[in-house]
């Protein structure tokens, strides 16, 4: 008896060993792993949890930052900024353990998320076949959150894994995405890291942190909603900020450049009210990872469904393509237009590759400062210029996304309507003039007041600049 009782207690502890040995144990977050890319030229958080009070250091080029864990376990030190380097290294986080993150690159770093047509794997893209044999990049890396989970309130810790570009891995990588970074690596000739977050048939609602909903005062009734979040209240892939909480969340504060974001079919019923919730979705995320105005480019929707082919057009994708144009006027974003590349049967167009070229365009151009031989847009409205009594408009665009205006397939522009007080829609008559603006007219419209252009669903114009990038539909009378 006296033995069972001394082996009993010598059992509790080991056991009791072991636990605490474990709990002391530091850990990192998923995003933080081998084979990453970490970001140059800007502080480089390294973050993770440990025993409260435990001394924790962080050595990775010549540097070494040491912190301790606060009574909740948290800790957290910033690299000073790092230059490109695509020579593999290694990083290691020092506690009661140790950890060695091997394969450690440095250069750009972008969160790639959306709905379907940002997680559409490249393996489903134009080209498919060519496209996945070639896909072997050792200086770009892959990181994909898997899975569609939800959390009524933010979390932690995420999953997820590094590997290197190659057929395997690219194969179900976002097609966007990865051609994005193609591009981007291939002009800047440094690393490049690709972080996919993702979630097909999604609203913006769910990705959009709370912060995000109260810096719009339009959104005030969803911000409310969120806050009365519980840890036990149950969201679903639809609920607003549900999807941010467990899918992108996890991922801040990793240092990145900037995010690609391709979205919106399932809003495609919404006008006015999906530009504030893009103010949210990128006020709310530039928040979180508190990098000032960090770079957010999207893509505007694609053409898509039947034509009425009138002058009174389609509503749906016609307003939501005009809001997202709209919300340009969020500082340092940008749009990739692609009314020329949509097929009117699909939602999901398979040219993925002008997709990701032209997002890549307006990095190159606006953050890397690349002077490209093209515009890196297609031309978009500036301002409209009334002649009272002369029966027309003039419409300008803006001088760095004209390059002098043409038409695709050399014949007059297309899509342009025309109204007056009455409201009336009417088909225009245009005069492109010197190659930078344009005259429109009609002989049903003595005062002109307003006009359009591209506003039906399926619209196809043929407006285009000098680099044959297409005109962003818009809408003077949209508010």
């Amino acid at each position: 008896m006296k033995f069972h009782l001394l082996n009993c207690r010598l059992t509790f502890l080991t056991l009791l060993t072991v636990a605490f040995t474990a709990s002391a144990d530091v850990t990192l977050p998923p995003v933080l792993g081998s084979g990453m890319v970490l970001q140059r030229d800007l502080p480089v958080p390294v973050w993770g949890w440990a025993d409260a009070g435990e001394k924790v250091s962080v050595t990775f080029a010549g540097q070494t930052k040491t912190t301790k864990a606060g009574a909740d376990g948290k800790w957290i030190v910033k690299l000073d900024p790092l230059k490109a380097n695509s020579k593999t290294a290694s990083l290691t986080v020092t506690g009661n353990n140790k950890i060695s993150l091997d394969n450690v690159l440095v250069g750009e770093v972008w969160i790639c998320s959306g709905q379907s047509n940002m997680e559409w794997a490249l393996r489903s893209s134009m080209n498919a076949k060519e496209e996945v044999a070639a896909a072997d990049h050792p200086q770009i890396r892959l990181f994909n959150v898997p899975g569609h989970t939800t959390s009524p309130l933010p979390k932690e810790k995420g999953a997820g894994s590094w590997q290197v570009c190659n057929p395997k891995s690219a194969t179900g990588f976002s097609a966007v995405g990865y051609f994005f970074g193609r591009r981007l690596q291939k002009d800047l000739g440094v690393p490049v890291g690709l972080v996919g977050s993702n979630w097909g048939g999604t609203r913006i609602e769910p990705w959009t942190t709370l912060a995000g909903f109260e810096s719009v005062p339009e959104l005030s009734k969803i911000a409310d909603q969120v806050k009365n979040y519980k840890a036990d209240t149950k969201v679903g892939g639809g609920s607003p900020s549900a999807i941010y909480n467990s899918m992108v969340h996890p991922l801040a504060p990793f240092a990145m450049r900037g995010g690609i974001w391709y979205q919106g079919e399932s809003n495609g019923g919404e006008g006015v009210t999906y530009y504030h919730k893009k103010h949210g979705l990128v006020k709310g995320w530039r928040k979180v990872w508190n990098q000032g105005d960090f770079p957010f480019y999207w893509v505007q929707l694609a053409n898509f469904t039947s034509d009425k082919m009138t002058p009174q057009g389609g509503d749906g994708y016609a307003k939501i393509r005009d809001a997202e144009r709209m919300a340009l006027d969020i500082p340092n974003t940008g749009m990739a237009v692609i009314t020329d590349i949509g097929e009117t049967d699909n939602i999901h167009p398979k040219n993925k590759q002008d997709v990701g070229k032209r997002l890549a365009l307006w990095a190159l151009a606006k953050d890397y400062g690349k002077k490209l031989k093209t515009q890196y847009s297609g031309p978009l409205f500036s301002k409209v210029d009334h002649a009272e009594g002369k029966g027309s408009l003039t419409v300008h665009f803006h001088k760095e996304t004209t390059g002098g205006l043409t038409t695709s397939d050399k014949k007059p522009a297309s899509h342009f309507e025309i109204s007056g007080k009455d409201g009336k829609w009417h088909p225009a008559k245009v005069t492109i003039v010197y190659g930078d603006h344009l005259i429109v007219s009609s002989t049903e419209v003595k005062n002109p007041v307003h006009v359009r252009f591209g506003w039906n669903e399926l619209a196809e114009p043929n407006l285009v600049n000098r680099a044959g990038l297409p005109a962003s539909p818009f809408n003077t009378a949209f508010k």
